[in-house]
């Protein structure tokens, strides 16, 4: 413990045949309705702001769903949890990392995998809204971004954060990049590629004098794009540095914070590493729990109106609202 053997999502719409498929038919598939968010934007103390959306009922307790990479608050695995909690007497609180709402940030800087301080702003202000329960929920990056967190702050996080669960998460970025090479997987990375270097010229026109953007077409991978973009904005030196420094599982051994990874072993974007097994097992506080399908932020339920993420998330917060 706490390695959690036997998950109980087993069985998925027999439209799936693989991970891939998990992976992709949902969002092309699924199509939430009846989320009215309220748009609120944080001003943050650098001069950038983040755009929060809320559902508000006049609840006790709230859910904070991050999104993943290149992701929103408009994604429908977003708006499936913000529907889903919404009607289980939660506030949501739907948060866009900078330059992933409507608005491009401010500032120089955009976001990654392993910053954390954006999400410490948005805990803090709900923390500020005097809710009795914080509770984290994230997608893939979103939730690499939550357990650094949890990590980073240790016994400094907030009282009111009672837990946290988080999806398809690559814990070691340099494994899951390594995925991303594979051929079957050239999708995936073309499809990061394509909207990531957009936002880049993008920023390129708020600050020309500050980024050279020569042979940006041509960049056909990540480790590239890492070490020209993503390392030098926000201060790494290289790509190599970006994901050794900004893996969560650099600190999944100082989290005091309740954590459930769920993992598909199915995945096709993370590797052996992102298995945590080892951290876990002897862990007081981080679950792991690894279905054998599921595929990548999939988890698909068979009446399509919610996803098994949701389902579980609010299984796992009541078990610590218990203990």
């Amino acid at each position: 413990m706490p390695v959690i053997s036997a998950s109980t999502y087993t069985k998925r719409p027999r439209l799936f045949r693989n991970g891939h498929q998990e992976t992709v038919l949902p969002s092309l598939l699924r199509f939430i309705r009846g989320v009215k968010y309220k748009r609120e934007r944080l001003e943050l103390e650098d001069g950038d702001f983040l755009d929060l959306d809320w559902i508000k009922n006049g609840h006790s307790k709230v859910v904070i769903i991050s999104h993943g990479l290149e992701g929103s608050s408009k994604r429908h695995y977003v708006k499936s949890a913000a529907r889903f909690f919404a009607k289980q007497g939660f506030d949501v609180l739907a948060w866009n990392y900078r330059s992933c709402s409507e608005s491009m940030n401010r500032n120089l800087r955009l976001y990654h995998h392993g910053v954390t301080d954006d999400l410490g702003a948005v805990v803090d202000h709900a923390v500020a809204q005097q809710y009795a329960n914080v509770y984290l929920m994230g997608f893939s990056m979103g939730g690499s971004t939550i357990l650094k967190y949890l990590g980073e702050q240790g016994s400094n996080v907030p009282k009111q954060v009672t837990a946290a669960s988080v999806f398809s998460v690559p814990c070691n970025l340099w494994d899951s990049g390594v995925q991303l090479k594979l051929p079957e997987n050239s999708f995936y990375k073309n499809r990061f590629l394509k909207k990531l270097k957009k936002k880049v010229f993008f920023k390129w026109i708020q600050y020309p004098n500050q980024m050279n953007i020569q042979g940006l077409d041509e960049i056909t991978d990540f480790d590239e794009f890492d070490d020209r973009f993503t390392a030098p904005l926000h201060g790494f030196k290289s790509g190599k540095e970006f994901y050794e420094k900004s893996s969560s599982d650099n600190v999944y051994g100082t989290i005091t914070t309740p954590a459930l990874i769920v993992n598909a072993l199915n995945d096709p974007l993370l590797g052996d590493k992102c298995y945590p097994y080892d951290q876990a097992r002897n862990h007081q506080y981080l679950y792991l729990e690894t279905p054998e399908i599921g595929g990548h932020v999939g988890f698909t339920t068979g009446n399509w109106r919610e996803s098994w993420m949701e389902v579980r998330a609010l299984e796992f917060f009541k078990m610590q609202e218990k203990e």
